[in-house]
């Protein structure tokens, strides 16, 4: 099978095409024939060898597959070969073949294309773990969305409005402020323009009261500046690069909480989790309250351009790779 792998930290354009067996499904494990796949930020940040997962050489990064189900391991009963399926693999999900865990495998409704069901794993359940789990949303609560153009911020646009919640995003041009009043924000803000910060005090009245940021740096320290009292500020992630701290004082006088959303770790320390919520998610989807929007599609031999592409902020939504 083909697969792009990964010898030696580096960029997107240091991904090697390759020919390597396909594996094959240990217990518990499911064999999924790919007909699509997702890309993440930390796809790139892995190639980078920048997060915080380091697999040993060679590796395939991926962590999001569509496609049919081509045989299973022992003790396997939830989906059989030939079903059509969402995986959430260990990596190798840039690969014509994927090996995932039963536990992070799941039908795909009907209606739903592979590109869309690709789209949907792991950011849609880190919004939701985000906004559930890590903390209670709640009705009519003002949420500020970092990155609303971003695939995982329009997850968390969706899943705050479909909470009853009403949603401020922010984002870096027009079109994806555009984007962003799609998903359904009521207002979109360009954080380019360091006012900001003010806007959302003047919105709100008192500042927002849950602010979900994958960015980090700069969009974090305003970020504190904008936040309610006894507001929950939701670290996802630092796509912005820099990983920002904040003094302590600050987090006293607001009453204010940090709160980590590494939904991975926490995956990784109750396997049974994602099958445990992913039925309410798919609730959402079949009301019409959340889908993904795609924005790029590119054939499994472009995935470097497609990483790329990803990495210079050009895409709305998620991107995927598509298989022959």
């Amino acid at each position: 099978m083909k697969s792009w792998r990964v010898h030696a930290w580096g960029e997107p354009e240091t991904l090697s095409f390759e020919e390597i067996p396909e594996p094959s499904p240990g217990p518990g494990q499911v064999k999924i024939r790919n007909r699509a796949a997702a890309l993440n930020f930390f796809d790139i940040l892995q190639i980078q060898g920048k997060y915080q997962i380091k697999p040993p050489f060679p590796f395939t990064p991926g962590a999001e597959v569509a496609g049919v189900v081509e045989s299973v391991g022992q003790a396997v009963t939830s989906v059989k070969p030939g079903d059509r399926v969402m995986a959430m693999p260990k990596g190798n999900g840039f690969s014509e073949v994927s090996v995932a865990p039963a536990s992070g495998v799941f039908p795909i409704p009907e209606g739903m294309s592979f590109e869309e069901a690709a789209s949907i794993p792991i950011v849609y359940h880190t919004s939701y773990f985000a906004f559930t789990h890590r903390i209670q949303l709640r009705a009519g609560e003002w949420v500020l969305v970092h990155a609303g153009a971003s695939g995982v911020g329009m997850t968390a646009i969706q899943l705050a409005k479909a909470m009853g919640a009403r949603v401020i995003a922010t984002a870096g041009s027009g079109p994806k402020l555009e984007f962003s009043r799609a998903q359904g924000a009521d207002l979109a803000l360009d954080y380019n323009d360091a006012a900001w910060a003010d806007r959302v005090k003047e919105i709100t009245g008192r500042g927002a009261d849950v602010i979900y940021d994958p960015v980090g740096g700069d969009v974090f320290d305003l970020s504190t500046k904008c936040i309610a009292p006894e507001g929950r500020l939701l670290v996802i992630g630092f796509a912005g690069g820099r990983i920002p701290s904040i003094a302590a004082n600050r987090v006293l006088l607001k009453n204010m909480s940090l709160v980590g959303v590494l939904w991975g770790g926490y995956v990784q320390a109750h396997p049974d989790y994602p099958a445990a919520v992913h039925p309410e998610l798919m609730k959402l989807y079949a009301a019409g309250k959340i889908r993904p929007c795609i924005g790029a599609k590119h054939p499994l031999a472009e995935l470097p351009k497609a990483l790329r592409n990803l990495a210079d902020r050009k895409v709305m939504g998620k991107a995927v790779v598509l298989f022959d």
